[in-house]
C-alpha cells in the first residue's frame, strides 16, 4: 500500500467560522495504481493534493505513506518524503525560467545531494525518457507548453518516487500536446509507476485506471456523483415542467 487516508477531515477557519473543506476521506491507492480523482472548482480537489504531497496536514484522521504516519513527522522529514517519495507535476509547470530543461531536471537530485556526475547522467535519461534528448539545453522559454510539460515530469521521476502526483496537468495545454502527456503517463503507469491525478475534466479521468470523484469534500463514486448531477438536472428541469 502506497497511499492510506482514514477518516481524513480538513477544516479552515475564517474570521470565527470553521469552514469544512474535507469530510470523511478514505483512500487506498496500491503500488502500480492510476487513479483520477476528478470533481469541479471548489470541491476540496487542492485541499486533498495538498494533503496527499504532504503540503498540507488534515485536522482529523490518519494518513499513511508507504506505510508512515505522515502526522507524527517533523519538517525535515516531510522535506525528504517530498523530494523522494513523491514526483509532482504542476498544470503550470513551475520550471526556473532561467535554467535549462537539464539543470531544471537536475534540481531534486541536487536537493537529495546527488553528485554532481551521477544527477547530470540521472537527467539525461529522464529527459530522453520523455522523448526531449534533443532539447535539454534549451531554456524554458525556448520550449512549447507541452515540452515544457515534459521537462516538469522528466523532473518529477527523476528521483524514482513512489508516487506521481500530477495537479490538472493538461489544464495548460492544447488538446494535441495534452494527449501526448496523457499518453506519457500511461506508458509511465504500465512501466510500474504509481500515479495520482487531480483533474476537472471527465475526458482526462478516463485515461486512469481508477476514478473518484471529490464532491463538496466528500468523496464518491462516479455513480454516485453521476446521480447527483442527474438528481439536481431533474430538480432544475422540473421546476420548469410544472
Amino acid at each position: 500500500m502506497i497511499l492510506s487516508l482514514k477518516g481524513i477531515y480538513k477544516n479552515y477557519v475564517t474570521g470565527s467560522v470553521e469552514v469544512p473543506a474535507l469530510k470523511n476521506i478514505n483512500l487506498e491507492v496500491e503500488k502500480g495504481d492510476y487513479l483520477a480523482i476528478m470533481g469541479p472548482s471548489g470541491s476540496g480537489k487542492s485541499t486533498l493534493m495538498n494533503i496527499i504531497g504532504c503540503l498540507d496536514k488534515p485536522t482529523l484522521g490518519e494518513y499513511l505513506f508507504d506505510g508512515i504516519n505522515i502526522e507524527t513527522q517533523k519538517d525535515a522529514s516531510l522535506s525528504e518524503i517530498r523530494n523522494k517519495g513523491i514526483g509532482f507535476v504542476f498544470q503550470n509547470f513551475n520550471l526556473l525560467p532561467r535554467q535549462s530543461a537539464l539543470e531544471n531536471v537536475e534540481l531534486p537530485l541536487l536537493y537529495a545531494k546527488v553528485k554532481k556526475r551521477t544527477r547530470r547522467e540521472i537527467a539525461e535519461r529522464a529527459l530522453e525518457r520523455v522523448g526531449l534528448a534533443d532539447r535539454m539545453d534549451f531554456l524554458p522559454t525556448q520550449l512549447s507548453g507541452g515540452q515544457k510539460q515534459r521537462v516538469a515530469i522528466a523532473r518529477a521521476i527523476a528521483n524514482k518516487p513512489k508516487i506521481l502526483l500530477a495537479d490538472e496537468p493538461t489544464g495548460a495545454l492544447d488538446s494535441k500536446s495534452g494527449d501526448q502527456v496523457m499518453e506519457l503517463f500511461s506508458e509511465l503507469n504500465r512501466e510500474g509507476m504509481t500515479i495520482v491525478m487531480i483533474t476537472h475534466e471527465k475526458a482526462i479521468a478516463d485515461c486512469a485506471q481508477k476514478i473518484v470523484v471529490i464532491y463538496d469534500g466528500e468523496l464518491k463514486t462516479m455513480e454516485e456523483f453521476e446521480q447527483i448531477q442527474n438528481s439536481r438536472r431533474h430538480s432544475f428541469g422540473g421546476g420548469k415542467n410544472e
